[in-house]
């Protein structure tokens, strides 16, 4: 009976893949593409009783951020590419669902979500659960190197290696894969919340003006930094990203580690956007480095993919 229910669930429901972030969702709704890109943050409104009530979700929600007064808290619910507070990411989640399908009830959507690859079995309890109360009808996790190697287009079922560099918000996954699975990943937490540009072009200098509080004097000024400045900032999470990438070709079969030689790494994610880092990791490592085409939305495009291709998903979900 409840098969029969589901299948008539699913009858008015669109498939949908997510790429739960630590700074951004985004939302592949299948035979449409890309649908939602938007702040995963959630602005909330506490009454007299402690009662919590969700004002906005996303881009207004973000835009609120640090401009709240006490009574309304803006809330980032994933940190470290895992969920921080059950609750709110329940709620962040159904309201993507009902704004792709214009608040219809009785939607029940299959979900595909991206989960960081060293995520315990609790955290991807918690990333299922908060999917099905928000009104999934069947939850399918997919590691996000997996996803994003999928997404940019690598070969991955094939038997050769292919290394993937995933720099999200929260954190860098760097992963080897072969024959749809992954050989070797490792995961750390740094990511792109804690970069800004990196280098600058050969002999031009990059200033930008930053407006804030001084904490010297306590009042607000702005200022003019320099991409020297911001670079020395960044070199600590840039080294944590080298040395993972380091650590994991030394831990890659001989055999893989030939054919990452011929084909290179690919860098995908919002992290790979900083300036001239495929350049720094080309340097370290001595290997082609190339950044894939959309490294945006790569983990969102490889899961929706997944959507389409029913062999491929069993192959690649991880058991929860």
């Amino acid at each position: 009976m409840i098969n029969v229910f589901d299948a008539i669930l699913g009858m008015f429901s669109n498939d949908l893949a997510i790429d739960l972030g630590t700074a951004n969702t985004l939302v592949y709704l299948k035979g449409k593409g890309v649908v939602v890109s938007e702040p995963s943050v959630v602005a909330v409104q506490k009454d007299s009783v402690g009662q919590k009530k969700v004002l906005a979700v996303g881009t207004d929600a973000k835009n609120m951020l640090g401009r709240t007064p006490g009574s309304i808290v803006a809330i980032r619910p994933m940190k470290d590419g895992v969920i921080a507070d059950f609750d709110i990411t329940e709620e962040m989640l159904r309201y993507f669902i009902r704004k792709i399908h214009n608040r219809k009830a009785l939607v029940r959507p299959r979900i595909v979500i991206c989960v960081p690859s060293g995520i315990t079995q609790v955290e991807k309890r918690a990333v299922k659960e908060s999917a099905e109360s928000a009104g999934a009808r069947e939850v399918y996790l997919i590691e996000e190197p997996m996803a994003a190697a999928i997404g940019a287009g690598l070969p991955i079922t094939e038997a050769s290696g292919n290394m993937i560099v995933d720099i999200g918000g929260g954190t860098t996954e760097v992963a080897v894969i072969s024959l749809a699975g992954i050989v070797y990943a490792k995961s750390v937490r740094v990511g792109g919340d804690k970069m800004g540009p990196y280098s600058p072009e050969e002999g031009k200098v990059d200033t930008m003006e930053v407006k804030g509080r001084d904490l010297v004097s306590g009042i607000p000024k702005t200022l003019e930094i320099g991409a020297q400045e911001i670079r020395e900032a960044l070199s600590e999470p840039i080294n944590a990203i080298v040395e993972a990438v380091r650590i994991s070709l030394e831990r890659t079969p001989p055999e893989l580690a030939a054919d990452i030689v011929d084909k290179g790494i690919v860098l995908a994610g919002g992290g790979a956007l900083l300036r001239n880092l495929d350049q720094l990791l080309r340097e370290e490592t001595g290997l082609p480095v190339v950044i894939a085409e959309d490294p945006l939305s790569c983990v969102v495009l490889g899961s929706g993919k997944v959507l389409d291709e029913l062999d491929l998903l069993k192959q690649v979900t991880v058991a929860s």
